[in-house]
């Protein structure tokens, strides 16, 4: 079929700025005639002499309005001259594999469709992000040109007519635009190309092993894909790979809603994993968010390991996984809320070590110079350079081949991790949708009090307890790239205490309306005796000293937080 290029008038939109990963708005927002146009056209703009002829990849979570956002997107990529699209089946792609396919076919970028774990529905949020060549995340030069750009935005082009693609049917199809130019768009299976590679990276036979029991003790696994987007990978891998039963997935057809639920992989939101996993009868627990780049662990009887937890131990333990006796490791690293417990790996392995900003761009040029392996985040990501994003289904394979090689049970394994190289007890606190003025004005109090050169030295006490805490250092962290030296500033107050404690605010970036405080609370404690004690009652002086140095509540008007992780 032909199509013919259209020029359509516009004008700007406040506030398309993307964030810690893409823009993200309400639905309503995006559903505004021109909106997500606009965004898209600047999205496609700041690829300038690489657009024409290019090969792009496109797909989603499945949350509603995405189908309707990846016909916008053809549309607008076959008037705008790109030569191929890659589009995952019915518009599902998860964003680890989307990851994989640019970096597969050499693309120059993916457009992904995800709110993340914001909820889904026609009241809820959507997101556009894209992803550069590398198949990471945006950097903040690219992001802020496609900022740049919405700003400045007068038409956007999009053909005369809707091209005429099945979304349900994998096939190539190739159509004419303007007389001459070629544009095809290639519907994939969604979840092939991923598991070739997860394959090429882990023993699937050492795994599927594991989990038949021939070792002689029964392995029960139980995986909740939220109704998010990692359903048919779960089921493909876990199910159809590797043996596990049907029985040891659950929620695993995406809907458009996520089911009414919130598809973010803690303790709060993925509560019917933890009362299953308290029954006992399953060894190790995972839940996915909605585009699978996150997860959650649990052991027997819900037995929780911190995302912190889980990146040290796998740090600790990658001999276990084929993919690093090829490539070696070259270094770790964490965003910088996340508790301090890979430092320690690092240190003791001669592992090169790195603290970056939150969002998973920043580990993106570390991995492209050959000098990170392994990284993860506390809000539940962790992820290595087989892709440049987080990876939800990898690290539950990863975690598999761990347990597999040492026999090991998953709270045995904390238990002996944490006797080697001690325990970072860990909590966050979310204060989601608050007024956003407010919290501005809290952030800057901080700053102002965190800078200031009397602070060091600064004895801070707990009331009900009486304990003390020294200040070692304030700040509000900033970050130089140590390969294209590029500066990102303000990404969080640290309050730093002697004795290795910290506590850290942040304003975060993924939401979609007002502003989501954030809260973190790390305590290092090295004396074995103590490493069972209770994770609330450990942290609960410094909680108390971060809520009264901060005047959250004052501030945010709240009382308790959203989230507790």
């Amino acid at each position: 079929m032909a199509y013919t290029t259209k020029k359509v008038p516009t004008t700007p939109f406040d506030g398309q700025k993307p964030g810690t990963s893409g823009l993200r708005k309400a639905v309503k927002v995006f559903q505004q005639p021109n909106y997500t146009e606009n965004f898209v056209q600047s999205i496609l703009n700041v690829l300038g002499d690489k657009l024409a002829g290019s090969t792009l990849v496109v797909g989603g979570d499945g949350r509603f309005f995405g189908k309707d956002a990846v016909k916008i997107i053809i549309n607008m990529c076959a008037a705008n001259r790109v030569g191929k699209l890659f589009v995952g089946q019915n518009g599902i792609l998860s964003t680890p594999a989307a990851s994989c396919l640019i970096r597969k076919h050499q693309t120059a970028g993916g457009i992904i469709l995800t709110a993340s774990h914001n909820p889904g529905g026609p009241d809820a949020d959507f997101g556009i992000k894209f992803n550069t060549s590398n198949g990471g995340p945006a950097p903040d030069a690219v992001t802020n040109q496609i900022y740049s750009l919405t700003t400045k935005i007068s038409e956007y082009l999009i053909t005369d007519s809707p091209v005429a693609v099945d979304l349900s049917k994998i096939g190539s199809n190739t159509f004419t635009v303007d007389g001459g130019q070629q544009f095809t768009v290639e519907v994939i299976d969604s979840v092939s190309d991923y598991l070739l590679l997860m394959k090429d990276i882990f023993d699937f036979e050492s795994i599927k092993k594991l989990l038949s029991g021939s070792s002689g003790k029964p392995f029960k696994l139980l995986l909740n894909a939220m109704h998010g987007v990692t359903g048919p990978y779960v089921k493909r891998i876990f199910v159809e790979e590797l043996g596990a039963g049907d029985d040891c997935c659950v929620n695993t057809t995406p809907l458009e809603d996520f089911g009414g639920h919130h598809p973010d992989p803690n303790l709060t939101y993925a509560a019917d994993l933890v009362k299953a996993m308290a029954q006992g009868n399953h060894q190790l627990g995972a839940a996915f968010d909605g585009d699978g780049d996150r997860n959650m662990i649990l052991g027997v009887k819900a037995f929780f390991v911190t995302p912190s937890d889980s990146l040290a131990v796998l740090a600790a333990n990658l001999e276990c996984i084929p993919y690093f006796k090829k490539t070696g490791v070259r270094g770790y690293a964490r965003s910088m809320p996340t508790a301090a417990a890979v430092d320690r790996v690092a240190k003791e392995t001669g592992k090169e070590f790195f603290e970056v900003p939150t969002g998973w761009k920043y580990f993106g040029n570390l991995m492209d110079a050959g000098r990170l392996s392994l990284c993860g985040e506390e809000s539940f990501g962790t992820g290595s350079d087989h892709i440049r994003e987080k990876d939800g289904v990898w690290a539950v394979l990863a975690w598999l081949s761990v347990l597999a090689h040492t026999g090991l049970g998953v709270e045995q394994l904390l238990k002996q991790h944490w006797a080697r190289f001690g325990r970072n007890f860990f909590t966050r606190y979310d204060y989601e949708g608050c007024e956003s003025d407010p919290c501005n004005k809290m952030m800057a109090e901080l700053e102002a009090k965190a800078i200031e050169p009397s602070f060091v030295g600064t004895p801070l006490t707990a009331a009900s307890s009486g304990k003390v805490y020294t200040v070692a250092k304030g700040d509000n962290f900033e970050y130089t790239d140590p390969i294209d030296n590029s500066v990102a500033k303000g990404q969080g107050i640290r309050v730093l205490f002697s004795d290795g404690s910290r506590v850290i605010y942040r304003l975060s970036g993924t939401g979609s309306a007002g502003a989501t405080v954030r809260l973190y609370i790390d305590s290092y404690e090295s004396d074995s005796s103590k490493h069972s004690l209770d994770a609330e009652e450990m942290l609960g002086p410094l909680v108390e000293i971060a809520l009264q140095l901060s005047r959250l509540e004052h501030f945010t008007g709240r009382s308790k937080p959203t989230v507790i992780t």
